[in-house]
Formats: C-alpha cells, sequence, structure tokens
C-alpha cells in the first residue's frame, strides 16, 4: 500500500504559453510549472521576456496563447484579484501621500466596506512592520529612497496575504543591505506563510537563493531546476556559469539544426 501523500498541485501552471507583440513573438511556447510554498527565480537578461512572463501570470497582459493557470485558476481571473500579489520594476505608490496613507487607499480598494475597517488596519500595520517601514509609516513617499519606496510597492502586495507573490526584480538598484534583508523577508514569507514567490532578476548571484529556478534566454526557458541540480548537470561552480553554459549548449544546437536543413 503507497501511504505517500499526493503531491500539492502546482502554484502556477503553463503549457504552450505564447506571447506575440507586433510581427514576433515575446513568449515562445512555455511550458512550466512553479512549485507551492517555495522561491522560484525567474532570471535572464534584460529583454529576455521576464516581465512578460510576470504580467501574464498577473492576468495583465494581452495576446496570451496557450494555457496558463494560477491557484487552479485561469490567469486573471477574478477570484485571484486578493490571491496574488504583483509588484512591478517601478514603484506603484503615490508620492503625496505617506506611507500609511497609500496603504490605507490600497487596503479599501482591497477589502472595501465600513465592516472590515478594524481588518484593514490590522493588514496596514502588519505590512508595514513586514518590509521595515515602521519608523517611516508618517512619512510622504515622495521623500523616501528609491528602495524605501519598492518596499512600499511590496507592503501593497502584502495586504491581503497573498498566496502566491509577483515580483519583477523587487532588488534592482538596492544596496547589499537592502537586498539580503528583502530576501530574508521572501525566505520567511515562504517558510512561515507557504506563500509562494516568483522572484526575477538579471543578477545571477540571486539564484543561489531561489528553490528552484526558470532560466529564460530570447523567449525561451532553457532551464527548469534547481540551483543545485544545474550546477551538476553542467559542470559548473555557479549557477551564472551554469547559464553560460546552457546558453552555449543552446546555440551549438541551433547551428546544427541550420546546418542539417
Amino acid at each position: 500500500m503507497n501511504n505517500a501523500s499526493p503531491a500539492p498541485p502546482a502554484a502556477i501552471h503553463a503549457h504552450h504559453l505564447t506571447v506575440v507583440r507586433g510581427p514576433r513573438p515575446v513568449l515562445r511556447d512555455l511550458s512550466f510549472t512553479v512549485p507551492p510554498g517555495r522561491i522560484t527565480g525567474l532570471l535572464g537578461p534584460s529583454g529576455c521576456g521576464k516581465s512578460t512572463l510576470m504580467r501574464a501570470v498577473a492576468g495583465t497582459q494581452a495576446k496570451v496563447t496557450g494555457t496558463l493557470d494560477v491557484l487552479g485558476r485561469p490567469a486573471g481571473h477574478p477570484t485571484l484579484r486578493t490571491r496574488v500579489g504583483y509588484v512591478t520594476q517601478a514603484p506603484s505608490v503615490y508620492a503625496d501621500l505617506t506611507v500609511r496613507q497609500n496603504l490605507a487607499y490600497f487596503a479599501a480598494v482591497l477589502d472595501p466596506g465600513r465592516a472590515a475597517a478594524d481588518r484593514r488596519r490590522a493588514n496596514i500595520t502588519r505590512a508595514i512592520t513586514d518590509v521595515d517601514l515602521t519608523t517611516h509609516a508618517d512619512a510622504l513617499a515622495g521623500s523616501l529612497s528609491g528602495g524605501q519606496r519598492s518596499r512600499v510597492s511590496l507592503a501593497v502586495a502584502l495586504l491581503g496575504t497573498p498566496e502566491l507573490l509577483v515580483l519583477d526584480e523587487p532588488t534592482v538598484g538596492l544596496d547589499p543591505v537592502l537586498r539580503r534583508d528583502l530576501w530574508q523577508l521572501f525566505h520567511g514569507l515562504a517558510a512561515t506563510r507557504g506563500t509562494t514567490l516568483l522572484v526575477s532578476s538579471h543578477v545571477m548571484d540571486e539564484a543561489e537563493r531561489c528553490d528552484r529556478l526558470l532560466l529564460m534566454r530570447e523567449g525561451e526557458i532553457l532551464a527548469d531546476d534547481t540551483p543545485e541540480a544545474l550546477r551538476t548537470r553542467t559542470g559548473a561552480e555557479t549557477v551564472e556559469a551554469a547559464f553560460l553554459h546552457l546558453v552555449d549548449e543552446a546555440a551549438t544546437a541551433a547551428r546544427t539544426k541550420e546546418s542539417t536543413r
């Protein structure tokens, strides 16, 4: 008798996912899964399609074909509104409002009604604490540093205690201490709340902080595996070296295919 528990359903499941912009495909026939309660890194050079893929997952990308299910629903389904938190590269906050006022505004959108006032206040306090902005809660967002404004955007995404966080290059431009602190927060969310995180970056050393990796180049996925497995498979000491090995491998395969036509 097999008493093993069935594997939990994927947080994200894509099959033949394609996005075309103008005359060219931006995402090319992608198929992958993102496991629940873990940190999956989406890594690749700028312009490879990471942001387009994240917009597709968040349900804000047009001209998406193929299958893309998020938390068991088609991406963009109305029921995912409070279950998915999405943080874009540019901070999405109002400069003329304080941190607390920004969160109060978005909390009212997510959880409207007078009866929800106490819940909203508790969620605002929790989100501000999560991103370590308690001492700046009453400061105008416009007076904060770029890294602090990014953390306000993250706090907005955390208001509804989302099951999935989609974070588009959340650490870009941050100093090493802030980057370390944010990654500690990400791991804490996954470990203590079971949150699934999809985190994009073009900084390869951040790959080592992820449980699993999707490596992208030119709209395609080169690899879908753990950092350790990728290093072992390619015989490389770092994920960056493994990525470069896979790029060269793909280029060689493309040249061979072209020469045999």
